[in-house]
């Protein structure tokens, strides 16, 4: 009776020493995962409301995106050249639905990753007369700078 005792109450310590989580996920909760998945959020509704000055008030000066193409610096997207692209390709998409659930967030030393997985769909009738959908595994940089974090990449 005495050891079930023990090792209850040594679970039950450790218990209370676990970091507490955000509900439903496995990312701890405090004020730096808190503002990442704020920051998420209004990336995901900037988009949905095809508002690319909301983007670009989200995003680091230092933003850097390769277009998931490595080799090919044409569709390199940074800070100086995201809103015009977005700009000009806003107008074109109809009904985008994004959906984003963020599966970890690792935060350093005023720099994060966060791991996403994001489900769009949206129609380009330009391209095709069928809605269109991705999926995809991402990951999101972001750095604190004066105290807010900013979109470093993977947008």
């Amino acid at each position: 009776m005495l050891k079930r005792f023990l090792a209850f109450s040594v679970l039950s310590l450790l218990a209370a020493c676990a970091p507490k989580r955000i509900p439903g996920t496995e990312i701890v909760d405090n004020s730096d995962t808190r503002a990442i998945l704020g920051v998420m959020e209004q990336y995901r509704a900037a988009l949905e409301a095809r508002d690319a000055q909301a983007i670009q008030a989200l995003i680091s000066p230092s933003f850097k995106d390769d277009g998931g193409t490595p080799s090919d610096p044409s569709d390199d997207l940074d800070a100086k050249n995201l809103g015009a692209y977005l700009e000009r390709i806003f107008p074109r998409i109809q009904g985008p639905r994004i959906e984003l659930s963020v599966r970890r967030i690792q935060v350093g030393d005023n720099v994060a990753a966060a791991i996403y997985y994001w489900n769009a769909s949206w129609r380009m009738p330009s391209l095709h007369s069928r809605a269109m959908k991705e999926s995809e595994l991402e990951q999101m940089i972001l750095r604190k700078e004066d105290g807010t974090w900013k979109i470093v990449s993977g947008i």
